[in-house]
């Protein structure tokens, strides 16, 4: 039987599918701007939440082409750039997490293009044009999902400089502390850079790299959120999600962002199987596409 062979999105940089209609005019980005007292709320805590990205018909389609391409028999499988079934520490638990969904499916390809979530990145980036660092999967079954430890996504990105980056975590289940919601150390983004733990291993693992100081501000809140709706992270804001013990699953994808004229800040491959960007050079190119320049949006 012949393998179907799936085309890798990423060779597009702009909408494939019927999710998102692109703004024309600078009236019609409007709607999508964040306000004042949410962009304030960022700068001060190191995250904003309950920003809806998604109807709940995007929401649907994408968990039908999530529940497609979790098989690892999936064709798409091979443009995964990080696939594990389980990347938990704890055998007895599951935490499903990949990178590079956004090269298999329309609809997570079209996420990224997402006009309430391009304007937004922009604007917490200070007004700056953004582009794609890449995409993640987390996936948490009901009863024995597993945690994701305390951690900073810098920690795990220092091969790119300088820090001007963001996080958006967005939920494909209503989130919410019986099953396994995101918590976030406000603050904590002040406190530089940690020690890197293992993203899926011990949950508590970052307090042995904190000083009395900064144990003392260790105080959680969990990010309870909807479907559809978004929060978005400061780059070294510790934060993390503890296990999955209720009759629900809860899944989620993550878009990480930087602003423009972001360097790679390695030699080394930055991302598996893609072709590396020389130490001190743009990051740009076929994995790392331009999603919004606000100066184009006001033309």
């Amino acid at each position: 039987m012949k393998q179907l062979v799936v085309e890798d999105l990423s060779a597009h940089h702009q909408l494939v599918g019927d999710f998102f209609k692109w703004p024309r005019n600078a009236a019609e980005w409007e709607q999508y701007r964040l306000s004042g007292e949410q962009v304030a709320h960022f700068n001060e805590y190191g995250f904003v939440s309950g920003i809806k990205l998604l109807e709940e018909w995007q929401v649907d389609r994408l968990n039908e082409e999530l529940a497609e391409i979790t098989d690892p028999a999936h064709p798409g499988n091979p443009l995964f750039y990080q696939f594990a079934s389980n990347e938990s520490a704890d055998i007895n638990t599951v935490l499903f997490h990949a990178l590079g969904a956004w090269r298999i499916t329309k609809g997570f390809h079209d996420i990224l293009w997402n006009p309430a979530f391009v304007m937004a990145a922009s604007q917490l980036l200070g007004n700056k044009a953004v582009r794609f660092w890449h995409d993640q999967l987390f996936c948490k079954p009901a009863r024995h999902g597993g945690v994701v430890a305390w951690h900073q996504d810098y920690s795990y990105w220092t091969r790119t400089a300088p820090l001007q980056h963001l996080t958006c975590w967005v939920g494909l289940d209503d989130a919410t502390t019986e099953n396994g919601c995101l918590y976030y150390v406000p603050y904590s983004q002040h406190w530089g850079l940690l020690d890197k733990p293992e993203l899926a291993g011990d949950m508590e693992g970052v307090l042995d790299y904190l000083t009395p100081e900064q144990k003392a501000g260790f105080k959680p809140v969990p990010i309870e959120l909807k479907k559809g709706y978004a929060a978005f992270h400061h780059p070294l804001l510790v934060h993390g999600s503890y296990e999955n013990r209720s009759e629900r699953s809860r899944r989620a994808f993550v878009l990480n962002v930087f602003a423009e004229g972001t360097l790679s800040n390695s030699d080394n491959e930055l991302l598996p199987n893609t072709p590396g960007i020389p130490k001190g050079h743009k990051m740009e190119g076929q994995f790392y596409p331009l999603l919004f320049d606000p100066a184009a949006a006001v033309e």
